[in-house]
């Protein structure tokens, strides 16, 4: 028999002094009621309810078990009410994930809007270029640009499709000159992101055409500011994804090379333990992402040529 529906008739038999009413509360036949209420005095050795044609009442151990019982339902009602209330209010610390250029251009403008709307909310964000374990690390939401997770028991939302591009300072390209072909760019100084796969090598398409190319950096770093700020200021061209650059191409501070060319794209997923009932904090925080990121309509941005 269940503990909980026990302790639950066995409490509701003292307080409307009838078995069948009892019943009538928790949904049972009288039957069932009462199978509950002789399992509970055999389990515990004592008789709880003694009755008589005219009425019911507690015996001594009956009055003492009824004391603690309803202590013990009163603290199982304000778990399940706190767990309940932050479901639907979202409450805690929101431990984030993302790459320092995803975090700086994609998530810190986010944060006033968001807090904003969930006071309770305190986000934690733990720049990181390298893929951090979820679990181990605490993590309630990733931001990631590879396809699936080698752990099942992470699940995966699709936010965009971005393209990787080719771009340099127009004051870099007035003094070193503008790559008219792939082959150009064995004459340029090029700036390396090594977190990459194969971050010496170039994989082109255009139709067709495939062509490789080996490279070598003048400038290599795993942060692709660190690489992003050198190409502001002149020192080559970089590699990186357009959500990263997107913006300093439509100021002008930065100016697509080759953009006739494609280098595989990336996908930028959202990655977050799988669980059945997710938290407030954590539905609220993806459902936010995902909505700005279509509102914003990024894949369609990211994914366009610029027409250099």
């Amino acid at each position: 028999m269940d503990r909980w529906t026990e302790m639950a008739l066995f409490v509701q038999v003292a307080e409307t002094g009838s078995l069948s009413r009892a019943a009538d509360e928790l949904g049972l036949s009288n039957a069932a009621a009462s199978r509950h209420l002789s399992a509970l005095e055999e389990r515990l050795g004592a008789r709880l309810v003694e009755r008589n044609t005219r009425r019911l009442y507690l015996t001594e151990p009956g009055q003492e078990f009824l004391r603690r019982s309803k202590a013990i339902l009163a603290e199982l009602h304000d778990a399940e009410s706190a767990v309940n209330a932050s479901t639907l209010n979202p409450t805690g610390t929101l431990r984030v994930t993302a790459s320092l250029s995803f975090s700086m251009h994609h998530i810190a403008p986010l944060l006033p809007e968001y807090t904003r709307r969930y006071p309770n909310v305190t986000v934690h964000v733990e720049t990181a270029n390298r893929y951090l374990d979820l679990i181990d690390n605490n993590i309630d939401v990733a931001i990631r640009t590879r396809e699936f997770e080698p752990d099942s028991n992470i699940t995966i939302r699709r936010l965009a499709e971005t393209r990787r591009i080719l771009a340099a300072s127009p004051g870099y390209l007035g003094r070193a000159g503008t790559p008219r072909d792939l082959d150009d760019l064995s004459k340029h100084a090029l700036l390396v992101y090594t977190y990459a796969n194969n971050p010496h090598e170039l994989r082109f398409t255009r139709e067709h055409e495939v062509r490789t190319l080996a490279i070598k950096g003048v400038l290599e770093s795993n942060d692709g500011q660190v690489l992003r700020a050198a190409a502001l200021e002149g020192l080559g061209i970089l590699v990186q994804p357009t959500y990263i650059l997107y913006d300093d191409i439509v100021a002008g501070r930065l100016v697509p090379v080759l953009d006739a060319w494609d280098l595989p794209h990336l996908t930028v997923n959202l990655a977050y333990p799988s669980r059945k009932h997710l938290s407030a904090k954590v539905r609220t925080f993806i459902d936010f992402i995902a909505e700005h990121f279509d509102r914003m309509e990024y894949e369609r941005k990211w994914t366009a040529r610029f027409g250099y």
